[in-house]
């Protein structure tokens, strides 16, 4: 008899899974086609029967079985009070800053370094300068800065320009630096990253400059003092 129930539960199993596979399926095809331009990541069914979780660039969507219906926002356990989309949306940051890689950004790193944060800037954003301009206290505290561009005027603009101008630069920290400083730095083009660091933007759904993600892909929007940053990082690395 015992052989017979197990029998039947892998068999329940096989099927469960088999099902599975086939929304996974289902929701690829639909998505595809109605919107080829969109790369879709991992389909895995979510924490509501019935409603599977989609990544896209660094962005999760909710999508119906049958590949029908796409919804947008967060979903949130109430009884726990936990935002469960935002937890998993700092997982696909993280994995995206990674996949982009280090030779893709402009990075400062002190002789010592506790911290590691990836800031969206703009040449010509207010705050963005002021940070860097205290990028010597952000040293002092150990942190290490790795600059993406994110010219929020677009693509084309000054801004745009300028960002490229300073990758193609011979030393490009000497010239985000001077550009910081408010000085244009020679037009030059080459082959640059910004057009995905202005992707990889839009995917974490940037609103504004300076935009701090932290090693864990947590989200500190605006501008932070240095102290205040490391001191907000440090509380992050003791989280378990």
């Amino acid at each position: 008899m015992k052989k017979v129930i197990k029998i039947a539960a892998l068999s329940l199993l096989g099927l469960t899974l088999s099902v599975a596979h086939a929304d996974e399926n289902a929701i690829r095809q639909a998505l595809t086609k109605s919107m080829p331009s969109v790369k879709v990541g991992s389909v895995k069914p979510s924490e509501i029967n019935g409603l599977y979780e989609v990544t896209v660039g660094g962005n999760i969507f909710y999508v119906s079985d049958d590949g029908k219906y796409l919804v947008q926002g967060h979903l949130v356990d109430v009884a726990a009070r936990v935002d469960l989309t935002e937890e998993k949306l700092s997982g696909v940051r993280k994995q995206a800053i990674e996949k982009l890689g280090l030779d893709k950004m402009i990075v400062f790193k002190p002789k010592e370094s506790k911290y590691t944060v990836s800031i969206f800037t703009d040449i010509d954003c207010g705050y963005c300068r002021k940070l860097h301009s205290e990028i010597d206290q952000y040293m002092a505290q150990g942190i290490t800065i790795q600059y993406l561009f994110f010219p929020r005027a677009g693509k084309g603009s000054d801004s745009y320009h300028k960002a490229v101008s300073v990758w193609c630069a011979d030393d490009r920290k000497a010239a985000l630096t001077a550009a910081k400083k408010g000085d244009t730095p020679p037009a030059k083009t080459c082959v640059n990253p910004i057009d995905e660091h202005m992707q990889l933007a839009e995917d974490f759904e940037v609103k504004g400059t300076p935009m701090i993600v932290t090693e864990k892909g947590n989200i500190f929007p605006g501008y932070l003092p240095a102290k205040q940053l490391a001191e907000a990082l440090a509380d992050e690395k003791g989280q378990k």
